[in-house]
């Protein structure tokens, strides 16, 4: 990056100059904020592992929790009425759950909810 004098360059020296220095800081630019992408996707990884981890445990409660519920109740039902109700129950909850998910999407978007 040596400098023109400015007595001895004419302007398209100058123009080139400026365009060479518009480039660099251009790339500088787009260097540092790769950077700080790289940092923050260091610092998010980490709990991005513990709460993949953490959805995977909670689904294997909630399956030892559905498969409790079927053994409890088939004493009183029987095996096939109890997985029909715990089933659909588990249905029923998993709707109200998608229906309240979708309707805060749908808010959160600006939508009529």
């Amino acid at each position: 990056m040596d400098a023109p004098n400015l007595e001895e360059a004419g302007i398209g020296a100058l123009i080139g100059q400026l365009t060479e220095d518009a480039k660099d800081y251009a790339r500088a630019e787009v260097d540092y904020f790769k950077a700080v992408a790289q940092a923050k996707v260091s610092e998010v990884k980490g709990a991005a592992i513990a709460a993949v981890l953490a959805l995977a445990l909670a689904l294997a409660a909630a399956i030892g929790l559905i498969v409790g519920a079927i053994l409890t109740l088939a004493t009183l039902v029987g095996p096939g009425w109890a997985t029909l109700i715990v089933v659909g129950v588990a249905l029923l909850i998993a709707a109200l759950l998608g229906w309240a998910a979708a309707r805060g999407i749908r808010k959160a978007m600006g939508a009529k909810a």
